[in-house]
């Protein structure tokens, strides 16, 4: 069954979704925090900060384009699997000391939201 057939979607855009406008700023916020990372972290966590980050939203809004719901799912486990991998990065960028551990506070605690949200989406979206 097509996702804009089934009564779980309307014909919106995934820019209307509350975990894609939370992923985009999550984001940004790792944006924001890696820029106190120095510069020989480019290549290293700091890009992988970045792309798992990215990653997360991208695929959100990928699987929202998807014709089935259980694309969409697959897409959102995808998103999920984007930000343990985020939450591990951060970890260790932290426990290295790449910039003042009170920075990453709030951020991991955003991460930690975001896989709840995630997890409960899909608990919702996965037939009973």
């Amino acid at each position: 069954m097509s996702i804009l057939q089934t009564s779980d979607f309307k014909l919106m855009s995934y820019k209307n979704q509350f975990i894609w406008k939370r992923a985009v700023q999550l984001a940004i916020n790792c944006y924001h925090l890696t820029q106190h990372f120095p510069k020989s972290e480019l290549y290293g966590l700091t890009s992988q900060i970045r792309r798992s980050a990215v990653s997360a939203a991208a695929n959100i809004a990928e699987g929202y384009g998807r014709q089935y719901k259980n694309e969409y799912i697959q897409f959102l486990h995808i998103a999920l699997g984007s930000l343990r991998e985020l939450d591990t990065e951060l970890i260790i960028a932290k426990e290295v000391g790449l910039a003042d551990k009170n920075l990453f506070v709030p951020l991991m605690n955003e991460v930690e939201e975001m896989q709840s949200i995630m997890v409960s989406t899909l608990n919702k979206l996965k037939p009973s």
